[in-house]
């Protein structure tokens, strides 16, 4: 998968509102240059007190260096699954999530995040033939949280 092709799918769901960073917006800060964010927003209107239920990120972040997210053509697919379906996916619960033992660079792999895995989030690196579907599904898991937090608030 293309992160075109991601960033479309998640683009095309109901009320979704995409937000990809870039020195013009006049608005974002320079780390999120390049990186895509996702909200459920049907008003159209950036969020003020959520997090994106997911995000395409184009390279390192400060205490994120070990996905290695600067080699050329990687990115990685970052999904807020909540703590259930963390942890029916990997086979432990999200805030015992193991540091050790992973690789974060390694691609289409599906691997708690390796800075929000605590708080339900899931990752992949260029997913592709083994993580491409579970990607979607996860993205449709993820929509699905949001657009129920933000019906919960409404």
């Amino acid at each position: 998968m293309t992160m075109d092709e991601i960033i479309d799918f998640v683009d095309g769901l109901d009320g979704v509102l995409t937000v990809s960073a870039t020195p013009d917006d006049g608005s974002s800060p320079e780390v999120s240059w390049g990186d895509t964010f996702f909200f459920y927003a049907p008003d159209g209107v950036m969020p003020t007190a959520t997090q994106p239920f997911a995000t395409v990120v184009t390279k390192n972040l400060p205490g994120d260096e070990l996905s290695q997210l600067d080699r050329p053509g990687v990115f990685r697919v970052n999904i807020a699954v909540g703590k259930e379906e963390f942890a029916r996916r990997t086979g432990y619960p999200a805030r015992e999530f193991p540091v050790a033992g992973t690789d974060p660079s390694a691609a289409d792999t599906l691997m708690a995040h390796p800075v929000y895995g605590a708080q339900g989030w899931l990752a992949v690196v260029n997913p592709d033939e083994h993580t491409g579907a579970a990607t979607l599904e996860l993205l449709r898991t993820a929509y699905g949280l949001a657009r129920a937090r933000y019906e919960r608030r409404g």
